[in-house]
């Protein structure tokens, strides 16, 4: 059975940090695509994908980080100089088979949400002075 579990996500002011973190169960980390989405939209915010390319959103690039312990079977997003626009619920989610981004007209994204089958409960990231 699968199941993606997110923690990790806690109130924190403008330029702080967090360490989000998926466990994953029922399948391996390193054999599907993975990303985090962000709020009631599912806006993608970071994918990884199963031959280790990643994609960012405009919003965290240069920031986020997003990665993976295949050893204990977890997915992770580093998030550093936390803004109030980061402010939401961060999912976990897992497709079999997917890339990184799309492409369309030149521009790449993250691969949208729509996508993903699998998906995690959520967890809270609030940025508040």
């Amino acid at each position: 059975q699968v199941q993606l579990a997110e923690f990790g996500g806690d109130s924190v002011q403008p330029g702080g940090s967090l360490t989000l973190k998926c466990v994953v169960s029922g399948f391996h980390v390193r054999n599907y695509c993975m990303g985090w989405y962000r709020g009631m939209a599912r806006e993608a915010v970071a994918v990884l994908d199963s031959d280790g390319r990643k994609k960012y959103a405009d919003s965290g690039k240069g920031r986020f980080t997003i990665s993976q312990d295949t050893t204990n079977n977890i997915l992770y997003l580093q998030m550093n100089s936390l803004e109030p626009e980061d402010t939401g619920m961060y999912y976990c989610a897992a497709e079999e088979m997917c890339p990184a981004e799309y492409c369309t007209g030149g521009i790449c994204v993250p691969v949208p949400s729509r996508e993903m089958t699998y998906w995690g409960q959520g967890t809270q990231v609030t940025v508040s002075s």
